[in-house]
């Protein structure tokens, strides 16, 4: 097969599998690789959804006008991981990582760095299996092999996860663990997904290095004979329900569960929060990932609005009144999810106070003070909208909006999520938060719902990519 075949075959498989995983572990993620086959090649840029676009400015003074890129592996390195901060790439909203190898002298990936993630190390070990598996392929230039690479990549999360939590660890100080990550992930999967009662699981599992067992305070402590394996699923999640709600968590060593414990936890611990239908996973107090439906995610599960923080930047309020008011809102959004019931906030930023329909206070509600903050949260169970202005007020609840029809209305949202576009198509200065029952966050303003997920077009067989020059100017 020709070189030019063989190379365009091997990054579409490679970077469309490294595209799905990645939007299945995150929202839909796009991804893009810069590559120099050799160390006089011109660079190459295949970016088949405009991910880099926008940040030609900076790609050509770095790759263009630079040679420094074009560096050779260290002597007797095969393969030479290079990470932004050795790179010295940073762009806005991207994650990067790249490598040079002899069969593929140098390679640079990207994909996004979506606002609500735990943490960027399992995206980042992500991308390091694709520089590992382009290196591989050119190396032994098979193609039978290419379907099974971009494959692998469309199922990494657990890996890129492990491989994460052991490098942390590793810096930590614990190269040498007896902590096998692999089947607490697996026993995570598994508590996850069972129900005891018909209740989902509640409490705290937490796994600390064998060495670092006498520094734990134990409330009890099981016999050795009688120490519950962790992949034992449905007797670990009975014993969950002893520390519900309550201080206490259940400790482990990797393998089984020991007995039941309280207070500080020593070393480079891992432990597994359960939140009904969802957790997280933490290494000590970092956030790695969540939890939910039988797979590990990037996000935090927090509402994501920063489309409303940029329509507050557009607005005459200070800076502190507007982060005051994105505080306010964001409190009562993620109270509301907590508690999963639907909820709308009418946010009214214009110098001329709307009214609306709905009951009002005498006084309106100053949310500044944590009792009426919290007053608001509870308000916002019942039907209609809270309704808050510039002032950080909340001038009333079960507030009704109507309208008239408007474009872009669907019937499978519900009546929040219409009744929010008819509202604010025809009110200015207004934008309006609808909270579903099921999370979901929707920001409407204009009749237009501005949290509405890009759906990218699906990544189709590709000529050779272009040079990185005519890139540019393009």
């Amino acid at each position: 097969m020709p070189e030019a075949s063989f190379e365009n075959i091997c990054l579409f498989h490679i970077l469309d599998g490294l595209r799905e995983g990645l939007s299945h572990f995150s929202t839909p993620s796009r991804a893009a690789v810069i590559y120099a086959k050799s160390k006089d090649s011109p660079p190459r840029v295949c970016d088949p959804q405009n991910l880099l676009e926008g940040h030609e400015p900076k790609l050509r003074d770095y790759y263009l006008y630079s040679n420094k890129w074009r560096e050779d592996p260290p002597e007797g390195q095969e393969l030479e991981i290079i990470n932004s901060e050795k790179a010295g790439l940073d762009l806005s909203g991207i994650i990067t990582l790249g490598a040079r190898s002899q069969p593929m002298h140098y390679q640079m990936w990207f994909t996004e760095e979506h606002p609500d993630m735990c943490s960027l190390g399992p995206t980042r070990n992500w991308l390091e299996y694709a520089v590992e598996l382009v290196s591989q392929n050119f190396e032994t230039c098979n193609v039978m092999g290419l379907d099974t690479a971009g494959f692998m990549l469309q199922h990494c999360a657990n890996h890129a996860i492990r491989n994460f939590i052991v490098d942390e660890r590793s810096r930590m100080g614990w190269l040498d663990t007896q902590i096998r990550v692999y089947p607490f992930l697996d026993a995570i999967m598994g508590v996850s997904g069972t129900k005891e009662e018909g209740a989902w699981p509640r409490g705290r599992i937490v796994v600390v290095e064998p060495s670092q067992l006498d520094q734990v305070r134990m409330v009890c402590r099981f016999p050795l004979h009688e120490q519950p394996r962790l992949s034992d699923t449905k007797h670990v999640r009975k014993l969950l329900q002893a520390v519900e709600f309550s201080g206490r968590v259940l400790v482990s060593d990797g393998s089984t569960v020991l007995g039941i414990a309280i207070g500080p936890m020593p070393g480079a611990y891992l432990a597994a929060q359960f939140s009904g239908t969802h957790g997280f996973l933490w290494i000590k107090d970092d956030l790695v990932c969540s939890f939910s439906d039988g797979r590990f995610h990037s996000s935090n599960l927090m509402a994501n609005l920063v489309q409303l923080e940029e329509q507050l930047l557009e607005t005459d309020l200070t800076m502190e009144e507007q982060h005051t008011l994105l505080h306010i809102v964001s409190h009562i959004v993620n109270r509301v999810r907590d508690r999963k019931h639907g909820c709308t906030l009418i946010v009214d930023a214009g110098t001329e106070f709307l009214k609306t329909a709905g009951q009002h206070f005498e006084t309106p509600l100053d949310l500044q003070e944590s009792s009426q903050l919290k007053l608001a949260c509870s308000l916002a169970k019942l039907d209609g909208a809270l309704h808050i202005g510039r002032d950080l007020k909340l001038y009333g609840f079960g507030c009704l909006m109507d309208g008239l029809s408007v474009p872009g209305e669907n019937r499978a949202r519900g009546a929040r999520f219409n009744s929010a576009l008819r509202f604010t198509a025809e009110h200015e200065n207004i934008v309006v938060v609808v909270v579903s029952s099921d999370r979901p966050v929707s920001i409407i303003k204009d009749g237009v719902e501005l949290t509405a997920l890009c759906n990218f077009q699906q990544i189709r067989g590709f000529t050779r990519p272009p040079l990185l020059a005519e890139w540019v100017m393009s």
